[in-house]
C-alpha cells in the first residue's frame, strides 16, 4: 500500500489526533498508539460498547498497535525516544510545552532523527496569548465565529450536530503531514507542524466572511445565501413531521422546481440572498407540508433540482447509495465500521477493522529496545 513502510508514532487522545493517524492507518502506515497506564485513551471508555471496545474508540484506532508507556518514568520515556528514531511520523495533542518538558517535544527527537515530521494539535496553537488555554471542539468554535452564525430557529445559536473543529484540525493536520513527507522526500529532512483548531476553524469559513472582511460587520445569519437568508438553502417540514431539505441556489435548479410548482415568477426573488425571498420561502413551507418526505423524494427525483431526505443516522448507514460505495463495513463479529473516504483507483484503502486491546503490542515493539540495553524495570 502507499503509506507501506511508514511508521507513526501518535500520543494523541480523543478526536483530532486519531481521526487523523486513522486515515495514515487505513492507507497501510504503521501506526503506533502510546497509551498512558490505567486506562488509556479516555475514549476507550466513553460512549457505548457493542464488542472488545466502545464505538468511540474502535472507530478511530482501527488497525493501529497500543503500547503502554509513562512518560514521567526515564526508562519509559527513553523506550519512546527509541521507538521515535524508527519513526517517520510523530503526532501528539497535549497543551503547549508539555511535550518539551517530558523530553520528547520537536527539538529532542529532531536531534536523534531529522527526518521526522512531528504534529501537534492544540486548540490554540504554540504561540499567541491563548496559547496554554485548554479547550474543546466546542469552545473553539465559539471563540472563531463560527458559533455566532450557527443558529437555530429562534435566532439562538445551536449545538451542531458535529464536532467540526475537531474534524477540520484534523484534515489540516493530515494534509500537512502528507505534504511534509512529501518535501522530505527531496530535501531529507523532515519539520514541525503546528497545527491549532482555531486557527482550523477560521479557514474553514470562507464562504461566509464576505461581510466581515469587505465592511468589517457581523453577517446577518438569517440573510446569508448558506445560513439562512436564501429559500433554496432551507429545511422544510413535511406533512409526516419529517424533512425536506433544498439544497442548491443556482437559477436553474430554483427555475426547475417553481416552474413545476406553477409558481415561476417568484424565481426572480431568489436571484440574490435576503429577506426578500420570504414570499417564496412561506410558499414552499406550505407545499411542502402537503406532502409525506418519502413521497416528496419520489417527485423531486423526477426534476433536475439539488435536494435531500433528512435522514436520521440509522437511516443514513442503511443508505443504498452509502452501501454501493463501500462506505459502511462489517468486521467478523458482525460490528459496523465506516468506510475509508479518500478513494484511489490505483491503491484503495484496505482497512484494518481490528481495533487494539490497551497495551496489545508491547512486547512487539518494547521487547526489542530491551533487548539492546532499554531498562523498563
Amino acid at each position: 500500500m502507499k503509506l507501506s513502510g511508514i511508521r507513526v508514532i501518535d500520543l494523541s487522545v480523543f478526536l483530532p489526533g486519531p481521526y487523523l493517524t486513522q486515515a495514515l492507518a487505513d492507507h497501510g502506515a504503521e501506526v503506533i498508539k502510546v497509551e498512558a497506564p490505567g486506562e488509556g485513551d479516555p475514549v476507550r471508555h466513553l460512549g457505548l460498547s457493542d464488542g472488545p471496545s466502545t464505538v468511540y474508540f474502535r472507530s478511530l484506532n482501527r488497525g493501529k498497535k497500543s503500547v503502554v508507556l509513562n512518560l514521567k518514568d526515564a526508562a519509559d520515556r527513553q523506550a519512546l525516544l527509541k521507538l521515535s528514531d524508527t519513526a517517520d511520523v510523530f503526532v501528539e495533542s497535549f497543551r503547549p510545552g508539555v511535550v518539551d518538558r517530558l523530553g520528547v517535544g520537536y527539538a529532542q527527537l529532531r536531534a536523534r532523527n531529522p527526518r521526522i515530521v512531528y504534529c501537534s494539535i492544540s486548540a490554540f496553537g504554540q504561540s499567541g496569548p491563548n496559547r496554554d488555554r485548554p479547550s474543546h471542539d466546542l469552545g473553539v468554535e465559539a471563540e472563531s465565529g463560527v458559533l455566532s452564525m450557527t443558529l437555530g430557529r429562534d435566532g439562538q445559536p445551536a449545538i451542531p450536530g458535529i464536532p467540526v473543529a475537531d474534524i477540520v484540525s484534523a484534515l489540516q493536520g493530515l494534509a500537512g503531514v502528507l505534504m511534509a513527507l512529501l518535501r522530505r522526500a527531496t530535501s531529507g529532512e523532515g519539520d514541525y507542524l503546528d497545527i491549532a483548531m482555531h486557527d482550523s476553524m477560521v479557514s474553514a469559513i470562507p464562504n461566509i466572511l464576505g461581510p466581515t472582511l469587505a465592511e468589517n460587520r457581523q453577517p446577518v445569519a438569517q440573510h446569508e445565501r448558506t445560513t439562512g437568508g436564501a429559500a433554496f438553502y432551507q429545511i422544510y417540514d413535511t406533512s409526516d413531521a419529517r424533512h425536506i431539505v433544498l439544497s442548491g441556489q443556482e437559477m436553474k435548479f430554483v427555475r426547475n422546481l417553481l416552474g413545476a410548482l406553477g409558481r415561476p415568477e417568484l424565481a426572480e426573488l431568489c436571484a440574490r440572498p435576503g429577506p426578500h425571498q420570504q414570499p417564496v420561502e412561506a410558499f414552499l413551507r406550505q407545499t411542502f407540508r402537503q406532502k409525506t418526505r418519502d413521497e416528496w423524494v419520489e417527485w423531486l427525483s423526477r426534476l433536475d433540482v439539488c435536494f435531500g431526505a433528512l435522514n436520521t443516522l440509522p437511516e443514513a448507514l442503511q443508505d443504498e447509495h452509502l452501501n454501493a460505495r463501500g462506505m459502511v463495513l462489517t468486521d467478523a463479529l458482525g460490528r459496523r465500521h465506516l468506510g475509508a473516504p479518500i478513494r484511489f483507483l490505483a491503491e484503495p484503502a484496505r482497512p484494518n477493522l481490528q481495533e487494539p486491546a490497551l497495551g496489545a503490542h508491547g512486547e512487539e515493539l518494547l521487547g526489542p529496545l530491551r533487548a539492546v540495553g532499554v531498562d523498563r524495570a
